[in-house]
């Protein structure tokens, strides 16, 4: 048997003349494990004539024993609307935005640098600051 997607829950949100559907859908799938989201995107955005690439599918959960799938889904009017609303970390697994690679300790030693100049430690930055210019 075929995949099938059936509609739990709909909303329609209009922010900033910007249109988008926010939806849960359960997704039939019997004699297989899951599906791959590239298959859902095109089976969900062609159930609301809609393009897959504008598609994001998220937080699927497979039943106990298989067969059934329930996710989240939202489906955006254009792309730049998709860029302004949608997290960075789901634009990054559908391949809008590349991940910068950075290393565990590039990212610790600017933790800590940030830290020196919060707080307390930015009236000391400050306090540091003036002195060397008043040195000049």
């Amino acid at each position: 048997m075929a995949l099938q997607a059936l509609l739990q829950k709909r909303e329609e949100d209009d922010i900033l003349a910007v249109f988008w559907q926010k939806m849960i859908v359960d997704i039939i799938h019997p004699g297989r494990a899951n599906v791959p989201k590239s298959e859902l995107q095109e089976v969900v955005g062609g159930m609301f004539k809609a393009d897959a690439k504008l598609t994001v599918l998220f937080g699927f959960r497979t039943k106990f024993g298989g067969g059934k799938s329930t996710g989240f889904c939202v489906i955006y009017d254009s792309e730049e609307a998709l860029r302004k609303f949608e997290p960075k970390h789901r634009q990054i697994r559908s391949g809008f935005i590349e991940k910068k690679e950075t290393s565990r300790k590039a990212m610790k030693e600017a933790k800590n640098k940030g830290k020196k100049v919060r707080g307390t430690g930015a009236s000391i930055a400050k306090h540091k600051a003036k002195r060397a210019a008043g040195a000049d």
